[in-house]
């Protein structure tokens, strides 16, 4: 996401680099060049010369100190600008009601039934709701078929009315199921239409008037640059909703949907989509994707992934493993398991600052960690729990029922060491420092 803007801005930058001040002169380059970096990433020219103009007129407003070369301050104007273009704050969804109703439009292969399924496990798993969803889609084929499959994925239950092609009426029943079995919440997966489409764009209309949802969301395929904020903009005229969600932000995306929508249509970006897996849903952070197209990371996300996944009880048992130095290899793999529920590996390393540019052209998937867990899991469970036994003739073994050679065998053993003797030095000076804190008091 964001590739090719992150790399031109960053070359903008550099022209006023090793300037002592900000001037009209030396500034006027640096302005032409983010311009031309935000229309060639897909924003409108409206957008991009007002953005620009914003940035030159604060960077020349600014007293520069002796402490921050020109160009950080450029680069902390264009950060603040960014965000401020994009929302400046994450925006919340309203699930408030009896039940919380949550109407999803968009256009044809937006990716909505997807998003609905993701965000049914979203509100279950990180906000203890019950959720219902709504199989509203009566005219794409296996429509409703899908929702079920992913609706058994997630474990959210899914209302559909065979033979029915009323949507209307599905909507209205389901409300009603809602509300007699004690649901929190329901998720409403409609038909993609077009906005040309008057017909279809009036049923979602009489549905959103048929059950007066809490929240109205538009889903968007971010891919779609330019032509999704035109969409958004038509179906807001109908449907004046809540906020949007940009789709397929892992594809080959220049970002000018991210950056251009909210100023178009004045609604906020809720929600960002990536992948099919149905955990990767996150909450929109202007402040944090303006980060990203600095290429300063997003720390704070990544840390968030990781406490999604953090067992309190399992932190403690590998603690007092790894001081004793009793870190196996059954403990190695649930470590890869963990790190594989955050997400795309690629994208993670992404959001750590200076990472993302190094690895832009590298192929990294969880795929890679196939061979390692082929390997671990070839070996018997005494061998996981006791490495040290993996012979010459074990090794063999375990790299022929693991489909790989006897080099990659030794090199995950040798990483393994290295890992457990840098994981016990570590706890080691942990513990060491509480006792002596411990002492001082």
């Amino acid at each position: 996401m964001f590739e090719n803007l992150i790399e031109r801005l960053e070359s903008s930058f550099k022209l006023i680099k090793g300037q002592g001040r900000i001037t009209e002169v030396n500034i006027s380059e640096t302005i032409k060049d983010i311009r031309k970096a935000l229309l060639d990433a897909d924003v409108s020219y409206k957008i991009a010369k007002t953005f620009c103009d914003e940035v030159k007129q604060k960077a020349l407003g600014q007293d520069v100190l002796k402490a921050v070369r020109p160009e950080q301050m450029m680069v902390k104007i264009v950060h603040d600008e960014l965000a401020l273009l994009m929302g400046s704050e994450a925006s919340d969804i309203n699930l408030k009601g009896n039940p919380g109703i949550v109407l999803v439009s968009g256009l044809q292969g937006s990716g909505k039934t997807t998003f609905s399924a993701k965000l049914a496990l979203h509100t279950k798993s990180k906000r203890g709701m019950r959720t219902l969803l709504v199989a509203a889609d009566v005219y794409r084929p296996a429509a409703i078929d899908q929702l079920k499959v992913l609706g058994e994925q997630v474990g959210v239950e899914v209302y559909s009315e065979e033979g029915v092609k009323d949507p209307i009426s599905i909507a209205k029943n389901a409300v009603k199921k809602a509300r007699s079995e004690g649901y929190s919440l329901i998720i409403i997966d409609t038909a993609g239409r077009l906005a040309v489409d008057r017909e279809m764009m009036d049923e979602i209309s009489a549905i959103k008037h048929a059950v007066n949802p809490t929240e109205t969301l538009f889903v968007v395929d971010a891919m779609t640059g330019q032509d999704a904020v035109e969409t958004a903009r038509a179906f807001n005229e109908v449907l004046d909703f809540d906020g949007v969600v940009l789709t397929k932000m892992d594809g080959d995306t220049r970002g000018g949907a991210a950056l251009s929508i909210k100023a178009v249509v004045n609604k906020p970006i809720k929600f960002i989509s990536s992948g099919e897996k149905m955990e990767a849903l996150d909450v929109f952070h202007p402040k944090r994707i303006a980060d990203r197209i600095l290429g300063m990371g997003d720390v704070v996300s990544l840390v968030e992934k990781a406490q999604e996944q953090y067992d309190e009880e399992e932190a403690r048992r590998l603690h007092k493993k790894m001081v004793r130095n009793q870190f196996n290899l059954d403990d190695f793999y649930q470590q890869i398991q963990q790190i594989k529920k955050m997400g795309n590996i690629k994208d993670l390393a992404s959001m750590l600052p200076g990472v993302g540019k190094a690895i832009k052209d590298v192929d990294i998937d969880n795929s890679s960690f196939k061979g390692v867990e082929a390997i671990i899991l070839s070996m018997t469970p005494y061998e996981r729990e006791n490495p040290s036994v993996l012979n010459g003739s074990r090794r063999k073994r375990v790299a022929a029922g693991s489909g790989t050679s006897l080099e990659e065998v030794n090199r995950l053993l040798k990483q393994f060491e290295g890992t457990r003797k840098m994981m016990k030095n570590f706890s080691s000076n942990a513990t060491s420092q509480r006792i002596i804190k411990k002492k001082r008091r």
